[in-house]
């Protein structure tokens, strides 16, 4: 099986290894993305050492212990002759440069350090030990080349990248790994002979989102509705806890987190900061600023600006697929049918859910949609809107998504998601128009608005379905 999408990746990768200078580089990115996957391919046999830190998940007693112990086996069943176990990070990266050294032939030598936040426990000076390694010994050598991985996106970011202190600049090169788009999850599926519709791939990254980790338990000869059962929904399912394994191996306070996003997901487009503290029941403050930025970090959560909101009125909406569905279905819900998914395809909270996480992966897709829209080139800013009509009226509506662009063009895009063919009905003709009223009046005189449609099999012709310039379909999406 080949390696799918990561191209622009592995080249970087590649051109680093051979750049003929000491090379620090940090690949991040969400729990089960695939960043080892990515090096072993890439590398393969060309890695002189490598090591992983324990997950925290998996430890009790002494972690600083545990870890110091787990990285003198890597030394020593990679060549180092056995001797007295490391008492400290100090003496196990001196230990790791007198190994690199007996191995220096001259030609490039690359180490691996797998899950590196998990290494740094607490008052373990690990960080310090690290920077004394890439400051004194590392970088000075012409032919090293060190890659550091971690889904704690936060402690790479502010630890690694972002530091202040002893390893201020010192990353020469970023990768931040990104879950697979439409386009890689159907060539995903494709390469391991597993046939799927462009309808049931699309419903496929509504619950998965093209996490490869995910979908490698898809098994072929199977139906989109029997694999979800298979990975989530049988007794022993490989993703039926994965829920709450995902935020205790990424995150020290994951009950804390687990409230956050459950809060956060519970509200379609977003919660504010104020909004998120009083209902969550965390104080608003330095650890909820720190929470917040961490499921950002990680790309659980995003921030936004709803369109024409001011500054300090910005949203924070949970856009993690995988998590949105969990929450939705499975997480404190004691579902004791294996085959739940399949019995329920028609029941109106899954009919409910594919509108909302259609919605989502079109935000997931903006650049494909800009690309359908002809506007590849256009500076442009997207989100929801939800719209009161007065202050005295309670009765609004919500737009799904708008692009407002710097061509004086505002997207007003309805996204539907059908089984078949979208009909506008007079009734809804009828709020369409009131939609684009509304907006017309928000938006600066020197903008118009464009009615969009973006749903899965396009639009049914009829006296109502010239509301809409343009018609977006999934095929567009991937």
């Amino acid at each position: 099986m080949k390696m799918i999408g990561r191209e622009k990746e592995a080249d970087i990768l590649n051109d680093l290894y051979h750049s003929g200078k000491a090379q620090l580089v940090a690949i991040y990115g969400r729990r089960r993305v695939g960043k080892t996957y990515l090096v072993d391919e890439v590398f393969q046999d060309r890695i002189t050492f490598r090591h992983a830190g324990l997950s925290p998940v998996e430890e009790d007693g002494n972690r600083m212990k545990k870890q110091l112990e787990h990285f003198y086996y890597s030394l020593v069943m990679q060549g180092m002759k056995a001797k007295a176990k490391p008492k400290d990070w100090l003496e196990a990266f001196f230990m790791l440069e007198q190994v690199l050294q007996e191995k220096d032939d001259g030609s490039r030598q690359l180490v691996f350090l797998d899950e590196l936040p998990w290494m740094d426990t607490r008052k373990s000076g690990f960080l310090t030990a690290f920077e004394a390694f890439w400051n004194t010994f590392a970088c000075h050598r012409h032919n090293l080349m060190v890659i550091v991985c971690g889904s704690s996106n936060s402690w790479i970011l502010e630890k690694l990248i972002n530091n202040h202190g002893g390893l201020y600049g010192r990353v020469t090169y970023q990768i931040h790994l990104l879950p697979f788009s439409l386009a890689e999850t159907k060539a995903f599926f494709k390469d391991r002979d597993i046939i799927l519709s462009d309808y049931d791939i699309v419903q496929s990254y509504m619950i998965f989102g093209g996490i490869p980790y995910y979908l490698g338990y898809f098994q072929k000869g199977l139906s989109l509705a029997q694999n979800v059962d298979e990975i989530i929904f049988k007794k022993n399912a490989p993703l039926r806890t994965e829920f709450d394994r995902l935020f205790a191996s990424v995150f020290s306070s994951s009950e804390k987190m687990i409230t956050l996003v459950k809060t956060i997901g519970g509200k379609r487009i977003g919660l504010t900061r104020d909004e998120i503290s009083k209902q969550s029941g965390i104080v608003s403050g330095s650890n909820l600023t720190s929470y917040l930025s961490a499921l950002i970090m990680s790309g659980f959560v995003e921030k936004y600006l709803p369109f024409r909101a001011k500054r300090g009125e910005e949203k924070y909406k949970l856009t993690d697929p995988f998590c949105l569905f969990s929450l939705k279905f499975l997480h404190e819900k004691n579902i004791d049918d294996e085959h739940f998914y399949e019995h329920s395809m028609q029941d109106a909270a899954i009919v409910s859910w594919r509108g909302l996480a259609f919605e989502n992966v079109c935000f997931q897709h903006i650049h494909e949609i800009k690309k359908a829209l002809g506007i590849s080139g256009v500076s442009t800013r997207q989100s929801s809107w939800a719209i009161r009509e007065s202050e005295t009226d309670k009765s609004g509506t919500q737009i799904d998504m708008l692009i407002d662009r710097d061509d004086n063009i505002v997207n007003m895009c309805e996204i539907k998601y059908s089984t078949e063919e979208f009909v506008v009905t007079k009734s809804y003709d009828l709020i369409l128009r009131n939609r684009t009223a509304l907006l017309s009046g928000q938006i600066p005189k020197r903008k118009a608005v464009h009615s969009i449609l973006i749903t899965t099999f396009g639009l049914r012709y009829n006296e109502y379905s010239g509301d809409f310039q343009k018609v977006i379909t999934m095929e567009d999406l991937f």
